[in-house]
């Protein structure tokens, strides 16, 4: 597929995806989550990426779905546009290697929500925050009353869908919506920095880890600490052995 919303770049280990629809502040089409789809599946043929990084082109990262593809569809058509994006925005959080949000602008309805599928976030101090679908007679549709409260608590998540206020950047920070705020100039280089620490530590307990706390979050502390043991017994004997190796010799581990 010849992509039209995004650019990709290779760098470093490092996968960087760009939203690029700017002349529709990147609003979220259909054609978009074919695209991201594509890209999802493609990670799995490359095994020397470790890390992924989304970010949007222009004043947005990504400020909300294509109204325009909208506004004609009939209930059942909405209801396929959601499970749409539910489907892409899950295998983001699937996938094996971390992925990391630099929001650079306005992250609304949408955009939020695919901002609350990468495992965390880093925004730009213009970056605004929100979920407006009530201001449409909507509700969000790609699974954002689930990971907003799951992420920010009952009460803040119910205020930013109930009222539809925009926050900003250090809002997103004091609740735990976003994990460090950085001027728009450094953005880029810190959420670049942060995946090349991630991109050199042992890519099979990085995606481990990545498993075992997703697949934890969605089920009892019991059966969450079991699969842990299996994880970390799994990594004795070889990537595991090669790290503990490498630290009583004082030399870098050979991944």
């Amino acid at each position: 597929m010849e992509f039209k919303n995004l650019k990709l770049t290779e760098k470093d280990d490092i996968l960087y995806v760009t939203i690029s629809r700017p002349e529709a502040m990147n609003a979220l089409n259909t054609r978009f989550f074919q695209e991201m789809d594509e890209v999802v599946a493609n990670l799995a043929t490359k095994e020397n990426l470790k890390v992924m990084v989304i970010t949007g082109e222009g004043k947005a990262f990504v400020a909300g779905a294509d109204i325009a593809e909208m506004v004609d569809m009939n209930s059942e058509e909405g209801t396929k546009f959601s499970i749409l994006g539910q489907n892409t925005f899950r295998s983001l959080e699937k996938l094996e290697i971390p992925v990391i949000a630099a929001i650079n602008g306005y992250a609304l309805g949408g955009g939020l929500e695919l901002a609350m599928a990468c495992d965390f976030r880093f925004a730009s101090t213009k970056a605004r925050f929100g979920q407006p679908e009530v201001n449409l007679g909507l509700i969000p549709g790609y699974a954002g009353t689930q990971r907003l409260s799951r992420l920010v608590g009952l009460a803040d998540a119910l205020y930013i869908l109930l009222t539809s206020d925009m926050i900003s950047a250090d809002d997103a920070l004091r609740i735990g919506l976003v994990q460090k705020v950085v001027e728009p100039d450094e953005l880029m280089d810190e959420v670049t920095k942060v995946a090349k620490i991630i991109a050199s530590k042992g890519p099979n307990a990085i995606k481990k880890v990545k498993a075992v706390v997703r697949k934890g979050i969605e089920t009892d502390f019991i059966t969450g600490s079991k699969l842990e043991s299996e994880q970390f017994g799994s990594l004795f004997g070889n990537e595991g052995e090669e790290g503990m190796r490498a630290f009583l010799e004082k030399r870098k581990p050979n991944w």
